[in-house]
């Protein structure tokens, strides 16, 4: 135990180390950074982007055998929406000199670099959140740290190399795209913390969303998300069923934007139970929902990551559900939240909470 504490305590220091030392490149980047033209920063934006896209695939892969989470065909579809629609939306947008002028009031907006960004990069979006962050915030004439989820370092890396070598190509300052490669919480949060940055990037669970905003300085924190479907009593089920299927299904469940809970009026309950069956929905009695409970869940009311970006029939094999070979998601129909519900927590897999209700009042409740 000395030996491994010894180990990890040597770690912690070359984490720091490192933390400190990007932090630092990154400060003396910013400076040339403000000083490039649009069209300098568009064109090391534009090779970034051109450069990551031919890559999604193979990114992708990468990040599934490295955290084992997720899907890849779905993966390569996150990858390209970061590299092709995200850049093309901020590709226009002004953001060296003058942005706007508001004649009638006098008031000229003229753009400024924030500073040095911290990016924390989770392990479920991986390849996906570095892309985005990456051309964000060099398309703002910031440099930035990328700090890996030590469970996708090798991905992560990968995908800011690829980066890194066409923004230096097309230009960027030196130090402009750093990344940590002995990742440690002490070395993560030596980073947010550091004097010479701006701004943190926060993306993961709500202990690292905390950290971030309390590092003392602006954080954009992005934590637990999976939000709740709510069928109102006119809605197409059919339709209805298909979007909450689909967007539970796609890369496991492990977005932020994949639904946790269904919530539908009683009296289109069981229609909309019928439409998600016959797209591979399988409804659990209260003895497998408690056996999944057990499995999926950790005592500290979190996903077990041994479970998370799975799909419902390898989870369900691995807690001891019988189900049928179609099943795409598990469904636990519960009465309630909170800790006495452990299926009503945010689950990251295809599996979904389903409660009815009496009406929408009830239901917003």
């Amino acid at each position: 135990m000395a030996v491994e504490d010894a180990a990890q305590a040597d770690k912690d220091l070359t984490s720091v180390s490192e933390a400190r030392a990007l932090a630092r490149a990154a400060r003396q980047a910013q400076t040339l950074l403000a000083d490039l033209s649009q069209e300098q920063i568009d064109a090391i934006v534009a090779a970034m982007a051109e450069a990551v896209t031919p890559h999604a695939d193979a990114l992708a892969r990468l990040a599934v055998e490295e955290t084992g989470y997720g899907v890849v065909a779905d993966k390569v579809q996150k990858n390209l929406f970061a590299s092709c629609q995200v850049y093309e939306f901020i590709r226009p947008l002004k953001t060296v000199g003058v942005v706007n002028r508001i004649e009638a009031k006098k008031i000229v907006e003229i753009a400024e670099p924030f500073g040095v960004v911290a990016a924390v990069v989770p392990s479920t979006n991986p390849t996906s959140t570095a892309i985005y962050n990456v051309l964000i915030a060099l398309k703002a004439r910031c440099p930035i740290v990328i700090s890996p989820h030590p469970s996708a370092v090798r991905c992560i890396t990968r995908t800011v190399e690829i980066m890194a070598e066409a923004a230096a190509r097309a230009g960027a300052p030196p130090g402009s795209i750093g990344w940590m490669k002995t990742v440690t919480l002490e070395g993560t949060q030596e980073l947010m913390k550091h004097r010479d940055v701006a701004v943190i990037l926060a993306t993961g669970g709500m202990g690292l969303v905390r950290a971030a905003y309390s590092a003392g300085k602006p954080a954009y924190g992005v934590g637990p998300g999976n939000a709740p479907c709510y069928v109102e009593r006119t809605a197409d089920l059919k339709k209805a069923a298909s979007d909450i299927m689909v967007g539970k299904t796609f890369d496991n469940g492990v977005l932020c934007s994949s639904p946790n809970s269904v919530v539908v009026d009683e009296s289109v309950a069981e229609e909309l139970r019928r439409q998600c069956q016959a797209l591979g929905a399988h409804f659990l009695n209260q003895a497998d929902i408690d056996l999944l409970a057990q499995g999926l869940v950790t005592p500290q009311r979190l996903p077990n990551p041994a479970l998370v970006g799975k799909s419902a029939l390898f989870i369900a094999e691995k807690v001891g559900l019988s189900v049928p070979s179609g099943t795409r998601v598990l469904v636990a129909p519960l009465t309630g939240v909170g800790r006495g519900y452990p299926l009503s927590i945010e689950k990251l897999a295809p599996v979904l909470s389903w409660y009815v209700v009496t009406d929408w009042r009830e239901g917003c409740e």
